[in-house]
């Protein structure tokens, strides 16, 4: 069955946009590319390949002409499944027109059948899956960007989604157009064909014309870091000012990454004798943002006075605050539970919590002080997400005293701790006097203890899990927050 008749020139064709009602991805398009070449001597090119493999056709042949328009030679490609070789598609010689004997249809029916044999848990009808590629593009030495792929894989988990392949570049400069050129590009969908992979997550924060390009060459999900954060933060926000903050830093997020997809979809909104198109789709989207934004911020700062008049009525009290700051899953909750002996949810995932938690934290001579559990830090915090959490970060801003809790266990130790203190330095948190801690230290083996205890002389080691060093943690506490008021009363 013929879908369409494209006419093209000597240099190439213009594909239009096809269905999309068969992009599972244990299935092909459902369409077959059947063009022309006018000199008989040609053969598939690498663009002809390329091209059936970003649209996942089902085949492409090619027909040769002479010179008069008669048939010449025939030549076909079609995709593979998954194999030893990772042989993403085999390409069949150039034969005279009149010798060509094969069933296209079997070809494709056959690999969808071994794709569905792969991955038999999905659905013919399902379009939409929950696995990804991640993708490092980076100046770094190769084993660092193993390392925040590592990171960006537990981000991906925490999101809901499986990883199923990763692809790591190690380039001299990064391309501000461009960010990988069409081969990796290739490179990246065959990962993704054979790894069953719907969604391509970049651990670079991608620039709105690397999105654009990028999403202009594949036709699967491709995202960035923040993206993915933005979505966990989504997920995990509870409260209403955590929604808001959550929604402000996707708006503006989304903002300058909006793009025209339809001319079809602008309106007049000038009014009679307006001249021209009026205002268009793209830019009543963004008008509406900017709006909501606005309306948004409004809300937040509502919320913000509250929260001053609450901090105002603790400093009239003379209670001290103290809040804990960290690297994401240090053990933040899990230290203010044990502390508090109260139940805040603490689970062993990046971001999950993401609200400020509250509680109060006595001590003898009828001292007491309130203890803050924050959102965790992690490497290059988007600005979006700093400046929209600006209502959560005043809380470490107002704090007294600041326990920073590192885990112990970590491969990266120095890397966090400087990601968190660059944080702090950003929301002018660094002047607040600091006790650093070092938790999940029954995790450490005594080479690494060794080193720790080294370096960070003045540091306080503990298990939060096993109430380990808590009593030399609290006294220090007293010490740095209880104790000078008790000095300046006497």
């Amino acid at each position: 069955k013929v879908s369409s008749i494209i006419v093209g020139t000597t240099q190439g064709i213009m594909i239009p946009e096809l269905p999309k009602n068969r992009l599972s991805t244990t299935r092909l398009r459902g369409v077959r590319l059947f063009h022309t070449h006018l000199s008989p001597q040609d053969l598939l090119s690498q663009e002809d390949l390329l091209d059936m493999l970003f649209l996942r056709l089902d085949s492409i042949s090619l027909l040769t002409i002479n010179s008069s328009g008669s048939p010449e030679n025939f030549q076909f490609a079609h995709l593979l499944p998954p194999n030893p070789n990772n042989t993403p598609y085999k390409v069949s010689s150039s034969t005279h027109w009149t010798s060509t004997n094969i069933n296209l249809v079997e070809l494709a029916e056959s690999f969808e059948e071994n794709m569905q044999k792969l991955h038999p848990s999905t659905s013919k009808h399902t379009v939409k899956t929950n696995k990804a590629i991640l993708v490092s593009i980076s100046k770094d030495p190769k084993p660092l960007q193993d390392t925040h792929l590592k990171e960006l894989k537990l981000l991906a988990e925490t999101a809901g989604i499986k990883v199923s392949g990763t692809l790591i570049q190690r380039v001299s400069s990064i391309h501000p157009q461009s960010i990988l050129g069409k081969g990796k590009i290739a490179e990246l969908e065959i990962l993704a064909l054979q790894g069953h992979a719907s969604t391509i997550i970049f651990d670079n924060e991608l620039t709105p014309a690397q999105l654009a390009n990028l999403t202009n060459i594949t036709e699967r999900k491709v995202i960035d870091r923040t993206q993915l954060i933005l979505d966990i933060f989504a997920q995990r926000a509870t409260s209403r000012m955590g929604k808001l903050q959550v929604e402000m830093a996707q708006l503006k997020y989304l903002q300058p990454r909006l793009t025209k997809t339809n001319k079809s979809f602008d309106r007049l909104m000038g009014g009679v004798g307006g001249r021209g198109p009026g205002e268009t789709k793209l830019e009543t989207d963004r008008r509406k943002i900017k709006d909501r934004i606005t309306k948004i911020k409004k809300e937040l700062q509502n919320i913000r006075k509250q929260r001053s008049f609450t901090r105002s009525y603790r400093s009239k009290n003379s209670v001290p605050i103290v809040a804990i700051v960290g690297y994401t899953n240090a053990g933040k909750s899990t230290l203010l539970n044990t502390l508090t002996q109260s139940h805040v949810f603490a689970e062993n995932k990046l971001f999950a919590t993401l609200d400020p938690t509250t509680r109060r934290l006595r001590f003898p001579k009828e001292r007491e002080l309130i203890l803050i559990d924050t959102v965790g830090f992690i490497r290059n915090l988007p600005d979006e997400l700093i400046s929209a959490f600006q209502a959560t970060l005043e809380e470490i801003i107002a704090a007294n005293l600041l326990i920073h809790l590192v885990d112990a266990s970590h491969p990266n130790i120095e890397q966090q701790i400087l990601s968190v203190e660059t944080i702090l330095k950003k929301i002018h948190g660094d002047h607040i006097p600091q006790i650093l801690v070092f938790n999940k230290w029954d995790l450490v083996n005594e080479e690494l203890q060794s080193n720790i205890l080294s370096k960070w002389t003045e540091s306080i080691q503990i298990s939060a899990e096993t109430k380990q060093g808590l009593t030399t943690l609290s006294s220090n506490i007293y010490n740095t927050v209880c104790w000078e008021e008790d000095s300046s009363q006497t």
